[in-house]
């Protein structure tokens, strides 16, 4: 936030003075970024350390009888240690800006308070100044470094399949899975009612998958086989217009398919994403907002997001602070918010739906007119 006297034509001219004295500092350090996803690298950077560029500023500044003051304090509704600079004339004319420092929590931690106020001392003096310190990191691909060799396209380990082939349990003899097959026969016969047979099928495939080929073929044809024959499960309303699918109208696929459930749907849409980061954040009412996806809302899956449904608005700072947190649900628990139920709401007011309404609405017409061309 800008904030500055009445006037401001003295201190623009003397500054405007300094700028022309001023450089960059010399950037004599650097730093490493961690890496926070497994196929994301680790990038540097050089910078200026604040001592560097203070007594670059203070000589330059001093010059054209502008002083430089820097100080914190902490915002009550929103919970942070705030940076406030200011550039004072002799004029009495003068300049400053705000800078978010920490979370109020910190402060139990001070190297780390004390590491963010720096990097923030830093920032907002250079800014306000005019100068740059440290590398410029808007496009950091096309400075990486290539990945090596081994990880090349074409050249990538098979790491999954390895990883389920030592996981694969180890196949029976001959004998073995004869015997098993037989065993499985037998248990199948056994079998009458459909529910029977899928809770069976969940029971027995670890075993099949023990077992020979053939083997392992035989017990799924049977398998289907007695499915196809079994009496269908009847509905547990009487209620006529709600029309079940039977077993037997299904593929042979569909039905081996039963026993196992499908994965929860996992959607998603760019343009709920962006009217989530149009929402002010949850816990500061601070705008702009990144869209968080809550992690404990579906089941995890690998490399892969929760649903774009499952999303709520946060703030740079405490979106951060809660990728920091091991606990997820306790960190939104102390917060006294049910996070879920405010990405419920916002997937129901969100433009994705007017928009898919549009389009259907904008289709329906040029159905009717085919279809009634048609007759």
């Amino acid at each position: 936030m800008q904030q500055s006297s009445a006037t401001i034509g003295a201190i623009a001219g003397a500054l405007a003075k300094a700028q022309l004295e001023l450089s960059n500092p010399e950037k004599a350090l650097t730093a490493t970024i961690p890496a926070v996803f497994p196929r994301e690298e680790a990038r540097s950077f050089r910078y200026a350390s604040l001592a560097s560029g203070l007594d670059l500023v203070r000589k330059c500044l001093g010059n054209q009888e502008i002083a430089t003051i820097q100080t914190t304090g902490i915002d009550q509704a929103t919970g942070l240690v705030r940076l406030t600079t200011v550039l004072a004339h002799s004029s009495g004319e003068w300049m400053s800006s705000e800078w978010p420092v920490c979370a109020v929590s910190e402060i139990n931690a001070p190297h780390r308070m004390g590491a963010a106020l720096t990097y923030a001392r830093r920032y907002a003096l250079f800014a306000l100044v005019g100068i740059a310190g440290e590398d410029d990191l808007d496009a950091p691909d096309a400075t990486a470094a290539p990945p090596p060799p081994e990880f090349r396209a074409g050249n990538r380990p098979d790491v999954k399949g390895n990883k389920g082939a030592a996981q694969r349990p180890p196949l029976l003899s001959l004998d073995q899975s004869a015997q098993l097959r037989e065993q499985m026969l037998a248990e199948l016969n056994c079998l009458t009612s459909e529910n029977d047979l899928l809770a069976w099928a969940q029971v027995g495939l670890p075993r099949k998958n023990t077992m020979l080929e053939a083997d392992a073929r035989a017990i799924e044809s049977a398998y289907l086989e007695k499915l196809a024959g079994a009496p269908q499960v009847p509905p547990a309303t009487n209620d006529s217009s709600q029309t079940d699918v039977s077993v037997e109208a299904l593929p042979i696929d569909a039905k081996a398919n039963l026993a196992f459930p499908k994965e929860p749907l996992r959607k998603r849409s760019k343009a709920h994403l962006l009217f989530v980061r149009e929402q002010p954040c949850l816990v500061c009412q601070q705008s702009p907002c990144d869209a968080h996806h809550l992690k404990f809302a579906q089941p995890k899956a690998l490399g892969r997001k929760v649903s774009d449904e499952f999303t709520v608005p946060l703030c740079r700072t405490h979106h951060q602070e809660l990728h920091r947190h091991d606990n997820e649900r306790a960190w939104w628990a102390n917060l006294k918010i049910e996070p879920l139920q405010v990405a419920h709401d916002l997937w129901a007011a969100s433009p994705v739906h007017s928009s898919l309404t549009a389009v259907v609405n904008a289709a329906a017409p040029s159905r009717l007119g085919s279809g009634t061309a048609a007759q």
